[in-house]
């Protein structure tokens, strides 16, 4: 079996991700390949796009979000993610049992001794009258009927769990700041879920072990259940594992992988990119060795902004007063430093709508 060291598991990494060459993929295209973006910070997903894309414009996400083709719902480990509607809609169901599970995993005293099925249809009660509310909203009124497990627990498993709910424009929109406002996602979109597959099927699940490799691979089943939180995937694995080919990592691990999905050569040039906060690319993983060191592997979970450099983890980067300070982790090489100073002077202009093109370069962190 073939082994894949590092570099290129990266590279192939960088290629699916579309962060190895700008693609002309429309938005929607875009999201639906990348199965999503994370977005529990609404303004990420613009950065994710603009580094991914070539000419991208926020107005073409706007459009999706207001247009009802792209949402922004809980899903992948419970957390909010931009997607597209078509594969909400098909993968909701497949994560219902996970996304309790999460939500209990928090309050699971809080919340012990409530029917949450009663729970669930009490809520939708509420919601059917095309209000949308905030969670604060909906626990409020709940909390009457259920008062012991005060409003955080009660919402936060309606609304992450129990109900299927979009969170509304403008939220998430380009350079608008707005509260969460919560509507049912088939009334949103007009459309119902799709219902549970029957018993020992996993069409859903097979589905995404498919389009995961095609994003993500060559990964392992460790890397794919850390991505959609789902522990439930060995059955819809076997089921395609003849679809497959399979490869190992320098750590011993078997990698499954598409057979025609893309694995560049390893000394493949590795442009810089700027990744917005909780970017799949580092997130999607249980082992995050390919794109970054382990010693920096707290920044991924800690909502860094980081700066890949030859393909890896080599600086964080915020934004103050139209400028991007970029934070090395290591020592730059003389053509390093002007590649990241040129890409940051892009991202600048890109955040401040042309009225900047500011970059301030730190010393590198100890």
């Amino acid at each position: 079996m073939t082994t894949l060291d590092t570099r290129a598991l990266n590279r192939a990494t960088l290629a699916r991700q579309l962060l190895l060459d700008r693609a002309t993929t429309p938005v929607l295209d875009a999201v639906a390949h990348l199965c999503g973006l994370q977005a529990q910070e609404p303004q990420e997903p613009f950065t994710g796009l603009w580094s991914r894309l070539h000419a991208f414009s926020p107005a073409a996400l706007n459009d999706l979000l207001t247009g009802r083709s792209v949402v922004r719902t809980h899903l992948m480990r419970r957390t909010v993610h931009l997607l597209t509607a078509d594969d909400t809609l098909a993968w909701r169901a497949r994560h219902d049992t996970m996304l309790r599970q999460r939500v209990l995993g928090t309050y699971r005293r809080e919340l012990d001794g409530i029917d949450l099925d009663e729970l669930a249809a009490a809520a939708r009660a509420v919601l059917a009258d095309d209000e949308p509310r905030s969670m604060a909203e909906i626990a409020r009124v709940l909390a009457d009927r259920w008062p012991a497990p005060g409003p955080r627990a009660l919402g936060e498993m309606v609304m992450a769990a129990l109900v299927p709910v979009v969170q509304l424009p403008p939220r998430g929109l380009w350079r608008v700041k707005s509260g969460v406002r919560h509507t049912p996602l088939s009334r949103w979109l007009g459309r119902e879920i799709d219902p549970p597959a029957p018993q020992r099927t996993d069409p859903v699940g097979e589905t995404l072990v498919r389009r995961y490799l095609a994003a993500f691979g060559p990964a392992a089943s460790a890397d794919l259940r850390a991505w959609s939180g789902l522990t439930g995937l060995p059955a819809a694995v076997a089921a395609v594992r003849e679809e497959l080919v399979t490869f190992r990592d320098e750590r011993g691990r078997e990698l499954l992988d598409l057979p025609d999905a893309p694995r560049p050569d390893p000394d493949t040039p590795a442009p810089v990119r700027f990744l917005p906060a909780f970017d799949n690319a580092i997130l999607g993983y249980h082992d995050r060795s390919r794109i970054i060191d382990d010693a920096h592997r707290g920044l991924s979970v800690a909502g860094a902004r980081v700066v890949l450099v030859d393909g890896r983890v080599a600086a964080t980067w915020t934004v103050a007063t139209d400028t991007v300070v970029v934070t090395p982790l290591r020592g730059f090489t003389r053509a390093e430093h002007t590649a990241v100073t040129e890409e940051g002077q892009s991202l600048a202009s890109f955040l401040s709508d042309n009225d900047s093109d500011r970059v301030q370069i730190t010393t590198s962190s100890p």
